[in-house]
């Protein structure tokens, strides 16, 4: 494991540093990618743009394996959902389509939502797409947000 982490340490690696752990951590394993976004416009501010769109790129394909994961338990599945609670959840998604995939950049449920997306076999390329202006537009407003407040402290 410190061999790989050391292969993606900064600043040698950074725009393969950023697809990876941007792709990881869109799917449900734990992971955040902000502060290696961060942290590459950070040493290499003319990056920005690049950095953004890796970032976009990998993140988005990382929704793209949470809405494979999703259809391909679906064809797993032997039971049907019994909660209340889930079965709402579903008829929301189910009423909102791919349009609820611009929700994919959220913190704890976006990751989960993209695999529903793929359970309830959901169109995959607006799914896609809306996977995408969502993220897209989460990291051009984090990275702003963050540097505009690193502005104003100093």
């Amino acid at each position: 494991m410190q061999s790989l982490l050391d292969m993606l340490a900064l600043p040698t690696y950074g725009l393969s540093t950023v697809f990876v752990v941007s792709f990881i951590s869109a799917t449900l394993l734990p992971m955040g990618s902000e502060p290696v976004v961060l942290g590459v416009i950070h040493l290499n501010p003319a990056q920005y743009w690049p950095v953004i769109a890796v970032a976009t790129v990998g993140n988005t394909l990382g929704g793209a394996l949470d809405y494979a994961m999703g259809r391909g338990a679906r064809r797993l599945a032997n039971q049907g959902l019994h909660s209340n609670t889930e079965n709402r959840a579903l008829l929301w998604l189910e009423k909102l389509g791919p349009k609820a995939c611009l929700l994919g950049w959220l913190p704890i449920i976006g990751d989960p939502l993209c695999t529903l997306a793929g359970w309830l076999k959901l169109p995959f390329w607006p799914c896609l797409i809306y996977i995408l202006i969502g993220k897209f537009l989460r990291y051009v407003l984090m990275t702003a947000a963050f540097f505009e407040g690193v502005k104003w402290m100093l």
